[in-house]
């Protein structure tokens, strides 16, 4: 008896993700998990230099700026609560001198201008359609940096706003990296806090603004994060404690079927490999100077130095 729903999901033909790939990651939080996945599995990988973006907008402005190669500046970073902030970029990037955010923004500019260049893949996740547009500037902003809320209005980004923006943005990767593969997805995490009602709007116009642009002959794709919680995992066993975010659980079943369609057969072989080193290297012996545990650790350290042979990125 089949007690799910299940998504019929089929490997890519073309393009899929291999130990060769460069793989850059832009979005929302749920692409951190993501990229938790291939750092632990020792891609390439590239992710948010700018912090969690939840919008397109937001999204299309950092690579824009990265590809204009952008020059930040003073009257572009602001201070409050006892740091600098810029409202184009997540608060991880904040500092408490100004010289250093300035730094680290166009450091972050330059890096990011350099791995679009030479990526394979970009994966977009959007996570809402919601924005807040400062009052003073007229302008959206990526992250609100506890600034107090009357200095906003709070809008809903339309189905044309959305796909124009994200038209914006395979248009000007694809001026400098004509060949790379972009995959959007939606956040399988809901943003109840703008309201049940509210949450489902936004996402049905991220998700129909998507699909306006998905084109696999053009190597725009969508993959069905959204959908595989929603229709597949349908159950808050799959939930952290807040009853909103996936738990662990639900993350690895994701992965999962992105493994399936998206990483070639050729990496899996290698990726077990790089399995058997990362819990071995976590592996706490009773007796660490045993014959047999300096035997495992021989193996160990041959398996690193034949993975690094074949793939000089992969390092532990």
């Amino acid at each position: 008896m089949e007690l799910q729903t299940k998504l019929p999901l089929k490997p890519q033909q073309h393009n899929q993700i291999d130990y060769h790939s460069k793989i850059a990651l832009f979005g929302s939080c749920f692409s951190e998990h993501i990229t938790e996945k291939f750092k632990y599995y020792k891609f390439q990988q590239f992710d948010n230099p700018f912090g969690i973006l939840f919008h397109p907008l937001a999204i299309e402005r950092l690579i824009v700026n990265a590809i204009n190669d952008k020059h930040y500046t003073d009257d572009e970073i602001f201070f409050h609560n006892e740091q600098w902030h810029c409202f184009e970029v997540h608060s991880k990037l904040s500092r408490r001198s100004k010289e250093e955010l300035l730094n680290e923004l166009n450091t972050q500019i330059k890096t990011t201008n350099a791995f679009l260049k030479e990526a394979s893949h970009i994966i977009i996740t959007l996570g809402t359609a919601w924005t807040y547009r400062l009052i003073e500037t007229d302008t959206f902003v990526a992250n609100c940096h506890k600034v107090p809320q009357k200095k906003f209005l709070k809008e809903l980004f339309s189905v044309e706003t959305i796909t124009e923006s994200l038209e914006a943005i395979v248009s000007l990767i694809k001026s400098i990296n004509p060949e790379i593969s972009i995959v959007f997805t939606v956040s399988p995490v809901r943003h109840i806090k703008d309201g049940f009602v509210e949450n489902t709007q936004s996402k049905s116009h991220l998700i129909s603004a998507i699909h306006q642009v998905v084109e696999p002959r053009k190597q725009l794709y969508y993959f069905p994060s959204y959908e595989i919680m929603l229709d597949e995992l349908r159950d808050y066993r799959f939930y952290k404690d807040d009853m909103l975010h996936p738990n662990n659980l639900a993350i690895h079943y994701i992965w999962e079927c992105f493994q399936k369609v998206w990483v070639s057969e050729t990496a899996n072989q290698t990726m077990q490999d790089v399995d058997y080193i990362q819990k071995g290297l976590e592996h706490r012996p009773f007796n660490p100077t045993s014959d047999a545990h300096q035997s495992f650790l021989q193996k160990l350290g041959d398996k690193q130095k034949h993975l690094h042979s074949k793939f000089n990125h992969i390092q532990f």
